[in-house]
């Protein structure tokens, strides 16, 4: 083994090393491989390795960023790299490669990192779970049998076995928060615009997508954040500035805030005894550390935000795959699509323009009401889960009716997508594990624009209840 201590660092700890001349940019990145190939034939997390580029990049002059030489993933959906294959886990897309990096990736680059390849992703990033017939399940290292969540799964599973200390993600519905609650990652979904990607890919129109990272430690989510939240030109929906760099946000106290949580659900269905009872020690944790904590739910109309999101989402997804086709000169046929995505694709093309921009009406109606509720408390705890990690296959899109596929999901991610719809952040943090071992993720969410209390808050708690010393069973 080369690099022997390479699991032991986050992000920006190898940077240290390598600028300290400990360790080299190239030794990093063999580290990298030699992991990658040592456990994703069980993983399955990397579905594009880029070896050679990654050493050439690491041999070049790489950016004086705060990750430089780090060892990076980029999900294979939404964001582009020049030259690399985009499935969005897709046969329909199987043939597909960008010609240039897309406005984030750049960002990323300036900020140090070395790009190793492309993690797995469900069927265009639908489901809460990275399963598909086109790149396969990806699995948890915590226990393989299981999930690692979706649709950035292959990142977090990645992260988790300590293939690289963070990687690219993204959120439409939970698709940060849930595979970092699944895999014992930090998880933040940004607020709205907060990282622009010139030029925008169509999921962004509605505001319900962002793209940030998953990492093993707070700061390298903070640092990371630094690099890219900042507007870029001709943005027109640039998220409120910060007052200071977040990475100093981590160091500050959070003081004593007001902290509301509940475990209600959409439907009314209890959650998992096991959650519940860790949500529960959570609010405890944050009372002996002098928050002010009350049980309460936000007790907003749940069933009129989803009926107003369906036709949004369904109408943008139907016009994302008119692009697609477009660009392919051909529609889907039989199995290029799974079951899920033709039901998808087949709703959304009936949705009329006066149903979408009803829906768009709406989303704003209740999503005010939610934001009114922060103005009496500034953050909500909840889990992200109602239950621990499901097997694999329990939520599978490739096998199951699509009605039916929902259903589970609604069971297992009930709490994520209100904060898509209102664009606030929402960070998930590595708390709690059930009795065989799997870890179990509290969901913070702050007011909107404000990251700064989320990171100042989960500085605290990474200090007062530390995830730093769990290993999963695939590790390094």
């Amino acid at each position: 083994m080369g690099f022997a201590e390479y699991g032991q660092y986050d992000g920006l700890g190898l940077a240290a090393l390598a600028a300290k001349g400990e360790v080299s940019a190239c030794e990093l990145a063999e580290a990298a491989i030699e992991r990658i190939e040592r456990h994703n034939g069980v993983l399955n997390a990397v579905v594009h390795k880029a070896y050679d580029e990654a050493r050439a990049v690491a041999k070049g002059d790489l950016p004086v960023g705060p990750f430089r030489g780090v060892p990076f993933l980029i999900k294979d959906l939404g964001v582009t790299v020049a030259g690399w294959p985009r499935t969005s886990g897709s046969r329909f897309t199987r043939d597909m490669a960008d010609d240039e990096d897309s406005g984030l990736v750049r960002r990323y680059r300036q900020s140090g990192v070395v790009l190793m390849g492309k993690t797995n992703t469900p069927e265009f990033g639908i489901t809460g779970t990275t399963e598909s017939a086109r790149l396969g399940p990806c699995r948890n290292p915590w226990n393989p049998g299981h999930i690692a969540g979706g649709s950035s799964g292959g990142s977090a599973s990645a992260v988790a076995a300590g293939l690289v200390p963070l990687a690219h993600a993204s959120d439409g519905l939970g698709s940060i928060r849930i595979p970092a609650a699944c895999c014992g990652l930090v998880g933040l979904k940004v607020t709205r615009d907060r990282n622009p990607d010139l030029p925008d890919h169509p999921d962004w129109a509605t505001g319900l997508v962002v793209d940030h990272v998953v990492s093993r430690t707070v700061r390298d989510s903070a640092a990371m954040l630094d690099v890219t939240g900042r507007p870029e030109p001709a943005s027109p929906y640039a998220a409120p500035a910060k007052e200071r760099p977040y990475v100093e946000e981590i160091e500050r106290s959070p003081g004593r805030l007001r902290i509301a949580w509940s475990a209600e659900t959409p439907s009314g269905r209890a959650i998992d005894p096991e959650v519940e009872s860790a949500l529960q020690a959570t609010a405890d944790l944050l009372e002996r550390l002098g928050h002010e904590v009350v049980e309460k739910g936000l007790g907003i109309d749940y069933r009129a935000l989803y009926r107003a999101m369906g036709p949004v989402s369904g109408a943008n997804f139907a016009a994302g795959m008119k692009r697609l086709i477009d660009r392919l000169g051909r529609e889907p046929e039989g199995e290029d699509l799974e079951p899920l995505t033709w039901a998808s694709l087949k709703n959304g093309r009936r949705v009329t323009g006066e149903e979408a921009l009803w829906g768009l009406q709406e989303m704003r109606r209740v999503s005010r009401q939610t934001l009114d509720l922060f103005e009496t408390f500034e953050v909500y705890l909840t889990p992200v889960m109602g239950t621990p990690p499901p097997p694999i296959g329990y939520v599978d899109p490739v096998r199951l009716a699509p009605r039916e596929v929902n259903r589970r999901q609604g069971e297992v991610f009930p709490y994520t997508p209100p904060f898509n719809a209102t664009g606030q952040p929402s960070m998930s943090l590595p708390l709690a594990w059930s009795g065989s071992g799997l870890p179990i993720g509290m969901m913070f969410t702050a007011r909107y624009a404000d990251e700064a209390t989320l990171f100042r808050l989960a500085g605290q708690l990474e200090k007062e209840a530390p995830w730093k010393h769990r290993r999963p069973e695939i590790w390094n």
